[in-house]
């Protein structure tokens, strides 16, 4: 079986795209909400890559291009999953692999992601990758929001 790996072009690729980010974002209730998302945040600049295999997208990416005084050009990756049934098959690596290949085209130094304490497999995959743990991501809720 051989896949694609290509940007998701218009908003039918992406809702072809949320049975996969449903599983990674449990806090987004509906699809309707995914695309409204989706739509904000492609104005500024956000794009998703989807890993297609017979017709069915397995893995996703969405990442942005940043200008940063701490890190100068980077890709951020906001979002990288598989299909909970195929982790462990290489797709994410190669949606990740993808990326990484995004970045230098882009003239990035480097690639940026956040990733849940939790999620020790994860972890391992992107030290096996080149990535180095090197901050800590912190949060304050204002209130009311």
């Amino acid at each position: 079986m051989n896949w694609e790996i290509r940007e998701a072009l218009d908003e039918g690729d992406v809702r072809r795209c949320w049975p996969v980010f449903r599983e990674l974002r449990l806090n987004i209730a509906t699809e309707e909400i995914f695309v409204g998302r989706w739509r904000t945040q492609r104005e500024e600049g956000y794009r998703i890559v989807l890993l297609e295999r017979d017709g069915e997208v397995q893995a996703v990416g969405g990442y942005r291009i940043l200008n940063s005084m701490a890190w100068g050009r980077i890709l951020y990756l906001d979002d990288l999953a598989a299909l909970s049934e195929r982790h462990g098959g290489g797709l994410g690596t190669a949606v990740l692999r993808y990326v990484q290949d995004q970045a230098r085209r882009a003239g990035c130094e480097a690639v940026h992601l956040d990733t849940g304490y939790h999620r020790h497999r994860a972890h391992k995959a992107y030290l096996r990758n080149g990535f180095e743990f090197n901050s800590h991501h912190l949060e304050w809720k204002v209130t009311g929001a």
